[in-house]
């Protein structure tokens, strides 16, 4: 179905999804969001979707943030719930078992870089620039960019940006495990793709494990991690991909996975 603030292009077993308000540098609107939960929703209960490569339309923006004008209007009850609507939408994107790639090509601010962070991987163009600029409203990050960053990147560099409030580099970003890769703006979008179709070319439910075990296993003690990779690694003995993949390899042979 067309979505009013999303653009979704479909290339074989890669959806790409753009959020397309160019004129507001794709600011997350309660409509835009509703839409994204929405967008993510099919393409996760899509078989023909492997992979889904999430970014923002224009030359400037990833998505700048959350729509200040909106936002400004509503009550402290609203403002929760909108706060909880973001949370949702983002732990949907995380937990959609499938690979989901943020190709950040300019500003990644606020709800930006909460967004991109429940991302599996993180792709930013050179001139990037991310950070939770909450503080200069009087704000703090409320779709979860206070939860995020202290895990991916440590409680000292996560108190370090919601506190200054201040835009980072694409390099400092990828020296803070920030984002994953980095490439020339030029450059990004081949780079992306070219991912997206080798992860497209995998067996999508040892994708899915990857997925669910480190997601698991980067809340849970160890043991309980380990527990869980062994369960997931036996149950995936009793898929066909699996069959494939391991007689491909002793034959020498490419393996085409089906998803089963």
């Amino acid at each position: 179905m067309p979505f009013a603030n999303l653009l979704i292009e479909l290339k074989g077993p890669v959806a790409w999804l753009s959020v397309n308000r160019p004129d507001k540098l794709n600011a997350l609107n309660m409509a835009t969001l509703a839409d994204l939960q929405m967008a993510f929703n099919q393409l996760r209960d899509d078989p023909q979707v492997r992979v889904i490569v999430l970014t923002g339309s224009g030359p400037k923006a990833f998505v700048a943030g959350a729509d200040i004008a909106e936002m400004q209007a509503l009550s402290p009850l609203q403002a929760r719930d909108f706060s909880r609507l973001g949370q949702d939408l983002m732990l949907s994107i995380e937990q959609c078992g499938k690979p989901v790639i943020a190709m950040i090509n300019g500003f990644a601010l606020g709800g930006g870089l909460e967004l991109a962070m429940a991302c599996a991987i993180r792709m930013a163009s050179t001139t990037a620039k991310l950070g939770q600029p909450e503080v200069n409203l009087g704000l703090i990050p409320g779709f979860g960019g206070s939860q995020r960053l202290v895990r991916l990147c440590g409680k000292a560099a996560a108190l370090d940006l919601c506190l200054s409030g201040q835009a980072i580099s694409a390099d400092r970003a990828l020296a803070l495990n920030l984002i994953t890769r980095m490439h020339p703006p030029e450059a990004l979008h081949e780079e992306c793709e070219k991912l997206a179709q080798h992860l497209a070319s995998l067996a999508p439910l040892a994708l899915r494990g990857v997925l669910d075990c480190i997601r698991y296993g980067a809340e849970a003690p160890l043991d309980a991690g380990l527990d869980y990779e062994s369960q997931m690694f036996g149950l995936l003995f009793a898929t066909e991909d699996m069959h494939t993949g391991t007689s491909a390899f002793l034959q020498r042979q490419p393996a085409v996975f089906k998803g089963c």
